[in-house]
């Protein structure tokens, strides 16, 4: 007889930082701003765990990389947009099953005093976007 699932397991990455020109407004691009995103990953770390061995694992530091020329190519008008193309990017290795894209935009055009702007999207592998 066997118990309930056990739940996934789960690399998180915090705090990714890079300079985008990501905003629906003209000074949002062309001055651009910091961008700070985390990175929910879930997977089965047992047979890596097994065989000691980086690459039956996802690599952190790659998807750390990945994320971080995500946010400073390619500017889009919505940090929705930014978020879904990191989780692609997260959801792109197959031991990945589940990710959650978290974006701060700290300097967000809002005009009365506010600590961040914060959206999470949360995908798992084969649902269509």
């Amino acid at each position: 007889m066997s118990g309930p699932a056990l739940p996934p397991d789960v690399i998180e990455i915090r705090g990714i930082r890079g300079f985008g020109r990501h905003g629906v407004f003209e000074h949002e691009r062309a001055d651009g701003q910091e961008f700070v995103v985390d990175v929910r990953l879930e997977l089965d770390t047992r047979p890596a765990a097994a065989s000691d061995d980086l690459a039956d694992t996802v690599n952190y530091g790659v998807v750390a990389e990945q994320v971080h020329q995500a946010i400073e190519s390619d500017p889009v008008d919505l940090i929705e947009t930014l978020a879904q193309r990191i989780a692609d990017l997260c959801l792109a290795d197959r031991r990945v099953t589940a990710t959650a894209v978290t974006i701060h935009k700290p300097s967000a055009p809002i005009t009365v005093p506010f600590d961040d702007v914060v959206l999470t999207v949360q995908r798992r592998a084969g649902e269509s976007t």
